[in-house]
């Protein structure tokens, strides 16, 4: 019997090759081989490309003919890179900029197949200064979802206004009037709420508007605010309506100038590829 007890141990040794399989480990080797089919493929975190614009307004921004955002957002110009809203706000994590995941939700599609899932991802971006965007993206994986909803939410990012509840004194620290957003059958209300408040809103609301730099801020909301989609999206458009509303403090005479791209026209034809950022643009100015 002891014999057979070793015997036994002799096959637990056997197991002990199958960790031989650990020098598949080795095969670790050909991620180095990886590195090698793309250069610089390894090395994202580290040293990232160096962006080359794909629009006019891409090539205006790097070449520091466009300041800021709100230049932009004052001709309402439609923004299609995301390195624009980095240029300006810097990338998630390193900078002023933060991103989070609100929900990843399984979606289905009935084929003739069978079923085809994918996922939905929403996310938030926001720099808690009154810069704030959501984005929701279907992939096939989660990390894909998740990486083109950060890309929509920063394309996505609008300006918040903010006031004050009686005296202005300090900084602004809520909405400046009673503001509506609706998405679905969920409607949600903003309501200007006195400085020491706080944010009192569910969470998925109470998330976007801190995002969004509100201290303060009362909240009513009616329908189905229990599908975070909705009741995100509802929060997000009542957020970027708050700057379509004409109140007295805005009713001084309005000095109106170019658009960007009628002002620099120049410098966009004169190359019309790229413009560098290492003062050459400066040549034709």
């Amino acid at each position: 019997m002891g014999d057979r007890g070793g015997f036994r141990g002799g096959f637990g040794d056997r197991g002990g090759r199958g960790g031989r399989g650990g020098r598949g480990d080795r095969g670790g080797r050909g991620d180095r081989g990886g590195r090698g089919r793309g250069r610089g493929r390894g090395r994202n975190d580290g040293e990232k490309e160096e962006w080359t614009p794909c629009t006019k307004l891409g090539r205006l921004v790097k070449s520091g003919k466009i300041k800021s955002l709100e230049h932009i957002y004052l001709f309402s110009m439609p923004i299609k890179e995301y390195e624009i809203v980095d240029y300006f706000l810097g990338p998630p994590g390193t900078n002023k900029l933060k991103d989070e995941v609100m929900k990843v939700q399984p979606v289905q599609k009935q084929t003739s197949a069978g079923q085809r899932t994918r996922f939905k991802a929403f996310v938030l971006v926001g720099d808690f200064d009154g810069h704030v965007g959501l984005g929701v993206k279907v992939g096939k994986e989660v990390a894909n979802a998740i990486r083109g909803a950060i890309l929509a939410a920063k394309m996505a990012v609008v300006p918040v206004r903010r006031g004050y509840w009686g005296k202005k004194i300090g900084l602004p620290h809520t909405v400046p009037n009673k503001i509506h957003g609706k998405c679905g059958s969920v409607h949600i209300r903003l309501v200007p709420a006195p400085r020491g408040t706080g944010i009192v809103a569910a969470p998925t609301s109470k998330k976007i508007l801190q995002y969004a730099g509100i201290n303060d801020v009362f909240t009513s909301s009616s329908g189905s605010s229990a599908t975070l989609g909705n009741f995100a999206k509802a929060t997000f458009n009542a957020l970027s309506a708050l700057y379509g509303y004409l109140t007295p403090e805005l009713w001084k005479e309005t000095k109106f100038s170019k658009q960007p791209f009628q002002e620099f026209t120049d410098d966009l034809n004169a190359n019309s590829k790229h413009i560098k950022s290492r003062g050459i643009a400066d040549k034709y100015t």
